[in-house]
């Protein structure tokens, strides 16, 4: 299934910039927390100071520049200068471990890296630039007094623009490069779907070493030539008060839920906003009702991953299903398939989701051995992830291909089976997963987050679910636990939960 756009020739993401920057290069771009302003005249001076001391470092279009620093205004004048200097810009989480550091540098090969002082990369990179939470350090002596014009590069749309790492949940991280014309698709056909303008006015809460903050949320911004209200962590009173001046959030579940905790959410608070998105992990339908009513507008669900940016969007107007993550966006082709044959399936079945189309990476860094494994012969990208589309085209994520439970040798989808507890009474949230079980092969265990006050029995949820879902379904084991294990991005790390529930349930009982 997909959806078309305009035919338009392959572009740099510098080349969309520079098409949507507002003539007057005064007007603002960051609203920073204290309430001072910093305009697009601002971000020229700051990533051209920037280019010239990659230039100077003797950075040749294609070579990376590793950055692992605090959210600042200067990450966000790193990563322009980086396209403009046609440099791939590598951004590394602060929280990362030295051990995650040293990987990641060993495999990029950085030309450059830029690091908070206190950070891993500080350390083991040779001759690194650094940069603390208030922007001081040697980076910034470096850059001060360099020149503030800067000629663009003469980048390709195939020449790589960003490497962000996969999550490495099934081994070690694999690079995934996005090239320029990747970025600029993506961002355009975001733009409008999502009918981003000059007019609006982004609340900025996400991390920018991930692609949900840095890819959707800036190329957004700066490719339709609009503002932000930036915000270096998510405290959800000052953002119920930038909501007055703003048009557009986007956020991960765990952000709109800990706003509906917020008594001054409502509908007149939220009145100003035209558009609330979330994504990086699954948004409750609880949490997707509960907000609808407060606030009478209903959040837009979207569907992305590292290797292809975004894929799916529910729609800006029409209905936004609770779910579900909507339709293909435009000139991004997506498809359910037989995990084994690559066949496309009809609406209802679940199976592979498989995508295609200008937001695709050409593959991953170093590894050409996974292009036949990743990658079907028509050119579609395995995702990984089990969905199925309904008979309107809303595409529903299942879960990944690797969380398929096979217990007594037939399939059971998490998804389904948390859909299930979670609209069970006194059920915040569940995680379901499958472990090593003698007599089944694997069984289903599920782990259960209990609302406020509410006692939770596990024999009494397993009853409860056993009216709704076939006896093969039903957990094994129920676990009720203070909170799911989480990475940055709010997304559940199932393996991990995984690993805790096998460590508990493999206990001899004490009694």
């Amino acid at each position: 299934m997909a959806t078309t756009m305009p035919e338009q020739g392959a572009r740099t993401l510098v080349e969309l910039f520079k098409q949507a920057r507002p003539e007057n290069v005064d007007t603002p771009l960051l609203t920073l927390e204290d309430g001072s302003v910093l305009a697009y005249r601002d971000a020229d001076k700051k990533s051209a100071q920037l280019a010239n001391l990659l230039i100077a470092e003797g950075v040749q279009i294609g070579d990376r520049v590793a950055v692992q620093i605090e959210k600042s205004p200067t990450a966000i004048w790193t990563y322009l200068a980086c396209l403009r200097a046609g440099a791939v810009l590598l951004p590394m989480n602060p929280g990362y471990t030295p051990d995650e550091v040293s990987y990641l540098l060993g495999d990029a090969t950085p030309k450059v890296v830029i690091a908070d002082p206190e950070a891993p990369a500080a350390t083991l990179a040779a001759h690194p630039f650094t940069c603390a939470a208030d922007e001081s350090g040697t980076l910034d002596d470096a850059t001060r007094t360099l020149s503030s014009h800067f000629e663009d590069r003469p980048v390709g749309p195939d020449d790589p623009a960003i490497l962000c790492y996969t999550s490495g949940t099934t081994g070690r991280p694999k690079g995934a490069p996005l090239s320029q014309h990747n970025l600029s698709s993506n961002a355009e056909a975001l733009i409008a779907t999502w009918g981003f303008s000059d007019e609006d006015v982004l609340i900025h809460i996400l991390p920018l070493f991930h692609v949900h903050g840095l890819v959707v949320g800036l190329n957004c911004v700066f490719g339709a030539g609009a503002q932000m209200r930036y915000f270096s962590r998510f405290v959800p009173q000052l953002v119920i008060d930038a909501f007055a001046e703003s048009t557009v959030m986007m956020g991960v579940p765990t952000h709109y839920h800990r706003l509906l905790a917020e008594d001054r959410l409502s509908e007149a608070s939220c009145a100003p906003m035209r558009l609330f998105i979330s994504g990086s992990a699954p948004l409750l339908a609880p949490v997707f009702n509960e907000f609808s009513r407060r606030t009478g507008k209903p959040i837009l669900e979207r569907y992305g991953m590292t290797e292809t940016a975004m894929i799916c969007s529910n729609p800006l107007d029409g209905e936004r299903r609770a779910g579900t993550v909507g339709f293909p966006l435009p000139g991004v082709e997506v498809r359910v398939a037989d995990e084994t044959t690559d066949e496309p399936l009809e609406a209802g079945r679940i199976g592979a989701i498989q995508v295609r189309g200008p937001n695709v990476f050409a593959g991953y860094l170093g590894r050409p051995e996974l292009n036949a494994t990743e990658f079907c012969k028509d050119g579609y990208f395995r995702t990984g992830d089990l969905g199925a589309f309904d008979d309107d085209g809303y595409l529903s994520i299942l879960g990944r291909s690797k969380d398929l439970v096979i217990s007594g040798g037939l399939n059971v989808y998490p998804k389904e089976v948390e859909d299930v507890l979670d609209n069970l009474p006194g059920v915040e949230e569940s995680a379901v997963v499958g472990i090593a079980d003698p007599d089944f092969g694997e069984a289903v265990v599920a782990a259960v987050v209990a609302q406020p006050d509410a006692a939770l029995e596990p024999a009494t949820l397993r009853d409860q679910a056993r009216e709704r879902l076939a006896s093969y379904k039903v957990p094994k084991h129920v676990v009720i636990v203070e909170q799911l294990p989480r990475n940055t991005m709010g997304k559940v790390e199932k393996s991990r939960l995984r690993n805790e529930l096998t460590a508990l349930l493999v206990q001899p009982d004490p009694s």
